[in-house]
């Protein structure tokens, strides 16, 4: 699209006229000598005068010159502009971290995949998971694993298809047999402690009760809100089972009120499913959409062919004075000639 940067620069085409109208020609007296004999004092020096600078009188070529020249300038002081198609740029507004339970009560197989087949809880788990990570296209996504420990899996980023690579190299036991929330919440807040993310949000899922933390699970979470981390809480243990197998959902509970999120429980892969699909509506997809258009500019068309017009009129008017000249003094013997034979015959 062909626009000007300063379109309000055309309100000067009318400067010279107003100028001319205003003010008159500049004129300036100089003191000269006349001599009617000129020629004759010539002759007796015995000096020959050069023939007079050839003066070419300010035309309509001039004029149109000048009034080209003038319009072309104006138009580069506008600063034409070639603006290209908007370039749309996104940025991630959200920070969302899942962090996943590998202890070893993982291993239960009570839990269905896709085409029905009966499937330990991880493997429902990452497929039910890898749906939700392909529809938050502009979130950076980061994963925590733990069990005895918690550790990183994947560092925040935009780059999903490492998260999904990641994700699916996940074993059970690969952090230890029992279960860290405690560690896994610090290790979160630990990663999005310095984003600068409008929101940031941790999806915390799990099949038994904090059994392994360093960090207690209530002081995670403090920290986690001190920070802005939100942390929605998903069960999919047995609540009435004993030892380690026993999922808490009431210190679930605790942990996602603490920071403002919500607590979950999933007996299945549907339930699952369900859940995942409400915490995406419950947190939109959101980023921050800068739109950038490149811009070439173009001034120096117009301004260049000011400078070529009037180099090309100044060339001509050379040419035409150098003719003239010439032709001047090819005609000045013919006539010192003719003033001869006329003074002879006399």
């Amino acid at each position: 699209m062909f626009a000007f940067d300063f379109l309000w620069a055309f309100a000067l085409l009318p400067l010279p006229l107003l100028v001319w109208w205003w003010w008159s020609p500049y004129r300036e007296r100089t003191e000269a000598l006349r001599l009617p004999f000129f020629d004759e004092a010539a002759q007796l020096a015995g000096q020959t005068p050069a023939p007079g600078a050839v003066v070419m009188k300010p035309g309509w070529l001039l004029r149109l010159v000048g009034l080209l020249c003038w319009l072309l300038i104006v138009t580069a002081v506008a600063r034409p502009a070639w603006v290209e198609p908007p370039i749309e740029r996104i940025e991630a507004a959200r920070d969302l971290m899942l962090a996943i339970d590998l202890s070893q009560s993982m291993e239960a197989r009570d839990f269905t995949n896709a085409q029905g087949a009966r499937v330990d809880r991880l493997v429902a788990v990452k497929g039910v998971v890898r749906d939700f990570i392909a529809r938050r296209k502009t979130d950076r996504i980061g994963l925590v694993v733990f069990g005895a420990s918690a550790f990183p899996q994947a560092p925040l980023t935009l780059d999903h298809d490492s998260v999904l690579m990641l994700l699916d190299e996940l074993r059970i036991g690969m952090a230890g047999p029992q279960t860290a929330i405690g560690d896994a919440i610090g290790v979160a807040a630990k990663m999005v402690e310095k984003s600068k993310a409008q929101e940031k949000v941790l999806i915390l899922l799990t099949d038994g009760n904090d059994t392994a933390s360093k960090v207690p699970p209530e002081h995670a979470a403090a920290v986690a809100k001190s920070l802005g981390l939100i942390i929605h809480t998903i069960g999919i243990g047995n609540p009435n089972a004993t030892g380690e197998d026993k999922v808490d959902l009431a210190a679930l509970q605790r942990l996602s009120t603490a920071t403002g999120g919500h607590s979950y429980r999933a007996e299945n892969r549907a339930a699952l499913e369900q859940i995942y699909a409400t915490l995406d509506r419950i947190t939109p997809e959101k980023a921050k959409r800068e739109v950038h258009r490149p811009k070439r500019e173009l001034y120096y068309y117009p301004l260049g062919a000011a400078g070529l017009l009037l180099a090309g009129y100044h060339l001509v008017a050379a040419l035409a004075s150098l003719l003239r000249r010439g032709a001047s003094r090819a005609a000045a013997p013919v006539a010192a000639t003719v003033a001869a034979t006329a003074t002879s015959r006399n």
